[in-house]
């Protein structure tokens, strides 16, 4: 059965993981998306193999965008504890590489976003910088957007 077919789910919404490397953009802005499109589909939470520290470059563009992602935290996937989660997205190869095993059925996929601090490191401007942010931002949107037929989708080819 495919997971679309499997929606609503009889009194509660799908627990929904966003895992990057640092949780500091990517699985923020994910996060943060899903809240502000699908919260009457998903429960949504992020976590990082480390915690870096939410970028104010990411909450500055979710913000343009009009989603308030200032008071979501950095945290390390160890302190969301024992909670269950029905999807895990990992949104970096690297978190999809060392992503560790989740008990139960949960639902892994992977779907590789761009690095914006890493592609904005070579910028000569900050306008030239936010460009790269606001690409992965509408991005991440538009996969949240398709959601839950996206987590059906295969991952796009890398480029």
């Amino acid at each position: 059965m495919k997971l679309r077919d499997s929606f609503p789910f009889p009194g509660r919404r799908q627990r929904i993981l966003f895992l990057c490397t640092g949780n500091s953009c990517r699985s923020q802005m994910a996060e943060g998306w899903t809240r502000a499109l699908k919260a009457d589909l998903f429960e949504a939470w992020s976590a990082g193999i480390e915690a870096r520290g939410l970028d104010p470059l990411a909450v500055q563009v979710m913000a343009e965008a009009g989603v308030d992602i200032s008071a979501q935290q950095s945290k390390r996937l160890d302190e969301l504890g024992d909670r269950p989660f029905d999807v895990v997205v990992t949104v970096c190869d690297h978190a999809r590489e060392t992503c560790p095993v989740f008990p139960g059925t949960v639902r892994r996929v992977h779907r590789s976003f761009d690095d914006p601090p890493r592609l904005a490191a070579a910028a000569r401007t900050v306008e030239e910088a936010l460009a790269h942010y606001r690409r992965v931002r509408d991005e991440i949107r538009a996969f949240v957007e398709r959601l839950p037929e996206s987590l059906e989708e295969p991952a796009p080819p890398v480029s």
